[in-house]
């Protein structure tokens, strides 16, 4: 049997998604930049889509620029103002997905005058705006912080963050992909100048994925072409990907996880009591559960996992197949050893008590498996 357990890395496509893109395909054939029906058929959709996301997020209609995925939006973002600002001071979290943190890193490579920041979280998780407050001074030219961290859930100080930028002029990204369909979203309500979204985490298919921007902010594209998207994101839009993302809207409610997620604790640690369940006193998104398993080393027991059918994680799905530990958690003060024992659990709305208690059992077998091969009795 098959249990899917990774939705942070990726929600499978609802089917609700998937018929919208075969409708928008074959119902609207043409380039939504033509002026002839199939054109203006194709219009509509990303029109009618662009409507529906800009309601869903609390945002205006024009805020929206859709773009291939959280990543190439937060490259849009940060590339908009790093090109057209003096050197100066970035600010961002050691916690940050590698869609933030790399290609801020490499601009700092190529461009010595600035200083990039890069401020450790708590205990918790979180990053909390004191610290935040006495890192920005008037040299501060962007602002990047996470809504909810992809490992381990946590969720970081946005609203309160996103106040001190507002007072200092700050432009702020907020990386909101993971917190997309698991909790409020109100773009316009934190006077922020970008957030960032991904279709594929809600449901909708890959490849797609929006900026939000705020009113009177100019983005610099990244690659020029033909003028789409207001001029903001060049390229033809992909109209059944995006007819896809607003399908998926509003279709998953996480809250039902926590039970689940809880059990799934409560009974692993009452199993393996060495366990340590990473940020289990912040808030957290209500599907997530990150866990240090002591003594084992996290790629191994995912594929120990993996052969029990559980499709689960070790890190962030967009570093797999790399050794490193986990960036977040080295961020927040753990060993390399103990980064290297991380398991990444999360859950879907759909998944059940009897999948959390398979997957204790499964992780106490692979627990004593592991440890008698390595000769550890205790």
């Amino acid at each position: 049997m098959h249990r899917y357990l990774d939705c942070n890395a990726t929600y499978p496509q609802l089917p609700i998604s998937l018929e919208a893109m075969v409708q928008a395909a074959t119902a609207a054939p043409g380039n939504p930049s033509s002026l002839h029906w199939a054109g203006r058929a194709a219009r509509r959709i990303v029109d009618d889509a662009r409507d529906t996301l800009a309601a869903f997020v609390g945002a205006e209609l024009g805020s929206v620029v859709y773009t291939s995925g959280g990543t190439e939006a937060n490259n849009i973002a940060i590339h908009s103002v790093l090109s057209t600002a003096n050197p100066g001071r970035i600010v961002t979290t050691a916690i940050e997905h590698p869609a933030i943190l790399n290609p801020l890193e490499t601009f700092v490579a190529a461009n010595p005058e600035w200083e990039l920041v890069k401020l450790r979280p708590n205990r918790d998780g979180v990053v909390t705006a004191d610290s935040v407050e006495a890192a920005i001074n008037d040299e501060t030219r962007l602002l990047c912080m996470m809504y909810a961290n992809n490992e381990s859930g946590a969720l970081q100080p946005v609203e309160e963050v996103a106040a001190l930028c507002r007072n200092r002029s700050i432009p702020m990204l907020v990386d909101a992909v993971q917190m997309l369909g698991k909790g409020r979203l109100r773009f316009n309500e934190l006077g922020i100048d970008f957030m960032s979204i991904s279709a594929h985490k809600i449901g909708g298919p890959k490849g797609v994925g929006a900026l939000l921007v705020r009113r009177g902010v100019r983005l610099k594209e990244l690659t020029p072409g033909g003028g789409q998207e207001r001029g903001r994101r060049s390229g033809t839009e992909n109209v059944p990907a995006i007819a896809g993302f607003s399908a998926a809207l509003g279709q998953l409610d996480f809250s039902v996880c926590r039970p689940v997620r809880d059990l799934f604790e409560a009974e692993l640690v009452e199993k393996l009591p060495y366990v340590e369940v990473v940020s289990q006193c912040a808030v957290r998104t209500p599907n997530t559960s990150l866990v240090i398993l002591p003594g084992l080393d996290g790629e191994t027991l995912l594929m120990q996992l993996d052969l029990a059918g559980f499709a689960v994680a070790s890190g962030s799905a967009c570093s797999s197949g790399k050794r490193e530990p986990s960036h977040v958690l080295l961020g927040m003060g753990y060993s390399e050893l103990k980064a290297r024992s991380s398991l990444r659990v999360s859950f879907a709305p759909d998944s059940s008590r009897e999948d959390a208690l398979a997957l204790v059992e499964a992780l106490v077998g692979a627990d004593k498996r592991l440890k008698g091969m390595a000769g550890i009795t205790a």
